[in-house]
C-alpha cells in the first residue's frame, strides 16, 4: 500500500464533454442527456454515427424501467411492493450481482438496504433536509440482511415481509458495461461511457494512445486536476462523501450507508476510488471498499485480480493498494 499527501476526489475524462458536440482536433463525437438521475456522456472516437449515442441512451431508460427503487413501474419498485416475484433476466443477474458483493464484504455491501435508504432524501432539491426517525430507522435495520434473499433462475423470494432492494450502488456499473457491450457489437472499438462520473474507457484513443482520465480536485471551483491516470480499456469508478449529502444542523451527513445502523458511515475515508475490467465490479467494490474502512477496504481490493484502489482519508492522505502503479501510469 503506497501513501501520498494529496487530495483528490472527482473522476472526469479530461476532454470537455458537452451536448451533441463534434471536436476536430481530437475526433470524437459527443452527446450527453440525463438519465438515471445523473448526467450520461457518449464520447466515440472511431465512428461519426450519433444514432449509436442515441440507441445507448434509449438503453439507459430501458434499464432504469428495470431497476429503479422509485418508479413505480420498474421491476424492482414490483418486486418490493409485493406485486410480482419473477423478474427479467438482467434484473436476476444484477441481484445475483449484489448478493456476491454482499458476500465479499460481509454484509458491509447490502443490496437490502431499501427499507433504509427510503428513509433519507439526499436529492438536491431537498430544500428542508432532515434527519429520519430514529426510531422508524432502527426498525429498517432490523429488515436488512443480503442472505434472506434467494434468487432461481428469475424468480426471486425474500425471506422476511417488508425487506425492500435498492441497486443504486451498483446499477450505473451494470448498465455501463451493457452500453460498452452494445457499442462493441457495432464496431466501436474507441470510446468513452460517463454515467454520472462512472467512467467506462473502450479501448484506447485511435492513435493507440491510452486515455487521459483527470481525478479532480475536492470542491474546486475552477475544476483543477491533481492527478491523471492513464486508462486502456478499463472502468474507474468513485464513491465518496462529496458525491451526495445533506446538512442538518451544522453536520454533513453523507449517502453511503452503515447497513447495520442505518447512519452515514464514519471511518475517517473520503472517497474510494476502484480501477477495474468490469465497471459493475468498480461500482460494487467502491462502496464495499468504503463501508469496510481502509484497513479491510484495502484487504478486499488487494484480494482482486485486476482490481486497483485509490483510498482519501480525511486528513488528506491516499492511500494506493499495492500493484496499482506497476499497472497503471499516474501522473501529477
Amino acid at each position: 500500500m503506497k501513501l501520498i499527501k494529496y487530495l483528490i476526489l472527482i473522476l472526469l475524462p479530461v476532454l470537455s464533454l458537452s451536448a451533441c458536440q463534434r471536436q476536430t482536433d481530437d475526433s470524437f463525437i459527443s452527446k450527453t442527456s440525463y438519465h438515471l438521475n445523473t448526467v450520461v456522456t457518449i464520447q466515440i472516437y472511431d465512428s461519426e454515427d450519433e444514432s449509436l449515442i442515441d440507441h445507448c441512451f434509449e438503453l439507459c431508460e430501458q434499464y432504469e424501467n428495470l431497476f429503479s427503487r422509485t418508479l413505480e413501474s420498474s421491476e424492482i419498485y414490483r418486486l418490493n411492493h409485493g406485486e410480482i416475484t419473477e423478474v427479467s433476466q438482467e434484473t436476476a443477474d444484477l441481484i445475483q450481482a449484489g448478493l456476491a458483493y454482499g458476500e465479499q464484504s460481509g454484509g458491509a455491501f447490502d443490496i437490502t438496504i431499501g427499507p433504509v435508504t427510503s428513509l433519507w432524501d439526499f436529492s438536491s432539491g431537498n430544500t428542508n433536509p432532515a434527519l429520519p426517525d430514529p426510531k422508524a430507522l432502527a426498525e429498517a435495520v432490523e429488515k436488512v440482511d443480503y442472505t434472506k434473499v434467494s434468487v432461481s433462475g428469475r424468480q426471486v423470494t425474500f425471506q422476511e415481509e417488508g425487506m425492500a432492494i435498492d441497486l443504486g450502488a451498483i446499477a450505473k456499473g451494470y448498465i455501463a458495461d451493457r452500453l460498452k457491450d452494445y457499442l462493441l457489437s457495432e464496431g466501436v472499438n474507441s470510446a468513452i461511457i460517463n454515467l454520472g462520473g462512472n467512467i467506462l474507457c473502450i479501448g484506447n484513443k485511435p492513435s493507440g494512445e491510452p486515455f487521459n482520465i483527470a481525478v479532480q480536485k475536492p470542491f474546486s471551483d475552477q475544476g483543477e486536476a491533481a492527478l491523471y491516470l492513464e486508462i486502456d480499456d478499463l472502468s474507474v469508478v468513485s464513491s465518496g462523501t462529496y458525491e451526495r449529502y445533506i446538512t442538518v444542523d451544522g453536520k454533513q451527513y453523507h449517502h453511503l450507508l452503515d447497513s447495520s445502523t442505518g447512519y452515514p458511515c464514519e471511518n475517517g475515508l473520503t472517497s474510494v476510488t476502484i480501477i477495474s475490467p468490469q465497471s459493475v465490479d468498480g461500482d460494487g467494490l467502491s462502496t464495499s471498499c468504503f463501508c469496510l474502512g481502509l484497513e479491510d477496504g484495502m484487504k478486499l481490493i488487494e484480494s482482486m485480480p485486476d482490481c486497483y484502489g485509490i483510498f482519501i482519508t480525511s486528513d488528506g492522505e491516499i492511500h494506493l493498494s499495492e500493484g496499482l502503479e506497476d499497472h497503471i501510469t499516474v501522473s501529477y
